[in-house]
């Protein structure tokens, strides 16, 4: 079956296409352009085979190769280096090689982890990424950014490894939590910010109402950010310019996250209101209309996203500095100097993190 739409990424490392369709229709036949494949495995979580199992197994027995699945668990505690010496052991004992083939399928922990297992499998085993949340289907199954995480980091350990392809099946949406709709929104509310002009209007005129998976409105949202960001990976697939801008939000989200042990937010939570830190940086360092303040909070109130944090100012700054896009004891921010112009790797102090962070808290 034919996709919906399909996005074309042209990393410099490699090209591949983002297709995205109703259901997992087409699975089959997108895998069998990939031959030859000896042998498929699906690394995915075990409520997530039982919620899906029943439609991508009749698209894999198609091609007639071997699959088999692993199931590895979700949540940011569970992608940590410790857990991948049991997922290596299991693809050598049912006999994966270097003509098999890895499928991430699952959001985004279990598509970093999976990811980083098949860049680093006899040295690098082809993959493709099945996005089932929406963050990941805007985010981290574009662009190649694979890791998982060591006790005093997250991310710490990781390379750049693109897939073959992705696959993203609209219907997994339909099986998202609230709190999981908010996480993916957050991240496209982002994409809007620095793409600016016709993109963010659209994310502006819209809500949360777009939380439905056969909402034509939210097919051009999800298609808007998976094209900002592969226009930003073919410009700077590794990351050493523009494609920083990406982290916009993430200093402060990441710095509550280790805060709060992962517990109050899931990512997008936490990137939503590392945000609006981030606009009230801006208009305070970076000459940015301040009315992007009152703006930004309206946009985040319409998606139901959360923008202050009720942590301590002091202790959120200091914990920016464990975010690894610092260097030596001085914190990095991408800032936006208007909407649609990022300006990366701006140094900012932590008396003035804590100020911005302490001015949203104060906001109704």
């Amino acid at each position: 079956m034919n996709p919906i739409r399909e996005v074309q990424i042209k990393a410099f490392s490699k090209e591949y296409k983002v297709q995205i369709h109703s259901d997992f229709r087409g699975l089959g036949e997108t895998i069998k352009r990939f031959y030859p494949i000896s042998s498929i495995f699906i690394l995915t979580e075990r409520k997530l085979s039982g919620l899906f199992s029943k439609f991508y197994e009749s698209e894999l027995s198609c091609p007639g190769i071997p699959f088999h699945e692993i199931y590895i668990k979700g949540g940011e505690k569970n992608k940590h280096i410790l857990r991948t010496a049991e997922v290596y052991n299991k693809l050598i004992e049912l006999g994966a090689d270097r003509k098999s083939l890895i499928l991430a399928l699952g959001g985004g922990v279990v598509g970093d982890f999976a990811g980083f297992i098949a860049s680093t499998f006899q040295r690098g085993i082809r993959f493709a990424q099945i996005p089932t949340t929406l963050l990941a289907s805007v985010d981290s199954s574009v662009g190649g950014k694979v890791a998982v995480n060591a006790d005093l980091g997250k991310n710490m350990i990781g390379s750049f490894y693109q897939p073959e392809f992705v696959y993203l099946p609209l219907i997994a949406l339909s099986t998202l939590p609230k709190r999981e709709w908010r996480c993916g929104m957050a991240e496209i509310v982002k994409h809007g910010l620095l793409s600016g002009g016709e993109y963010l209007e659209k994310v502006r005129s819209n809500d949360k109402s777009v939380y439905d998976h056969t909402s034509p409105e939210l097919l051009e949202l999800i298609v808007g950010s998976i094209l900002y960001k592969a226009n930003i990976v073919s410009q700077d697939e590794r990351e050493t310019g523009l494609r920083k801008v990406l982290n916009l939000g993430h200093t402060t989200a990441h710095a509550i996250e280790s805060l709060t042990n992962y517990r109050r937010y899931s990512h997008g939570e936490a990137v939503s209101i590392g945000l609006l830190t981030a606009i009230i940086l801006s208009a305070e360092k970076q000459g940015l209309d301040v009315s992007w303040i009152e703006n930004l909070k309206k946009i985040l109130k319409a998606y139901d996203l959360p923008y202050h944090d009720k942590s301590k100012s002091a202790q959120v700054a200091k914990h920016t500095l464990h975010d690894k896009k610092n260097v030596g004891n001085s914190v990095r921010f991408v800032l936006l100097q208007s909407p649609g112009n990022p300006i990366w790797d701006i140094p900012v102090e932590l008396d003035e993190i804590a100020s911005a962070f302490r001015k949203q808290k104060k906001m109704e």
